[in-house]
């Protein structure tokens, strides 16, 4: 073997040494986000996002007002960016006073409907969804899509 070779061995060998040291994460991607969609079983608007809090699929159904379509993608954000249930987090900040200014960050939306989505420890991305009668409903709806596709809301 001749040295070129051989540093051409080593160079590949630290390469996929180096490559395995990345920490490795499941993603969400189209597919699953339609299959969340589909598996809500509700007559709603759906947002899904990825744990980088891109917008992978945003739907609204007929007959759904088209303010819900926004509150869907912002109820998927203040999930994903807070790690927690909307209107669990929604609950904690009426009764936090220091958490009272938390509705005027304009990317929030401190109302049930949207839920963090974690495959094991690892957060994956969020859905929102609104627009199915109430928060109650839309947090439901939720929950029952992550459950469609084997995810969980809590790490």
């Amino acid at each position: 073997m001749t040295p070129r070779n051989l540093l051409f061995g080593a160079l590949c060998l630290a390469t996929a040494h180096a490559q395995a040291a990345l920490p490795q994460h499941p993603d969400l991607d189209l597919a699953s986000a339609l299959r969340l969609a589909s598996g809500s079983d509700c007559t709603a608007a759906i947002a899904v996002l990825d744990r980088g809090g891109n917008p992978i699929l945003q739907q609204r159904a007929d007959g759904v007002g088209p303010h819900n379509a926004d509150a869907a993608r912002l109820k998927a954000y203040t999930a994903l960016s807070t790690k927690t249930p909307t209107r669990l987090f929604a609950e904690r900040a009426r009764n936090n006073p220091e958490a009272a200014n938390l509705n005027t960050l304009g990317q929030l939306l401190l109302l049930g409907g949207g839920v963090p989505l974690f495959e094991g420890q690892q957060l994956v991305g969020a859905i929102g969804i609104a627009g199915a009668g109430g928060a109650e409903q839309d947090e439901n709806c939720a929950i029952k899509a992550a459950e469609h596709l084997g995810l969980a809301i809590h790490p």
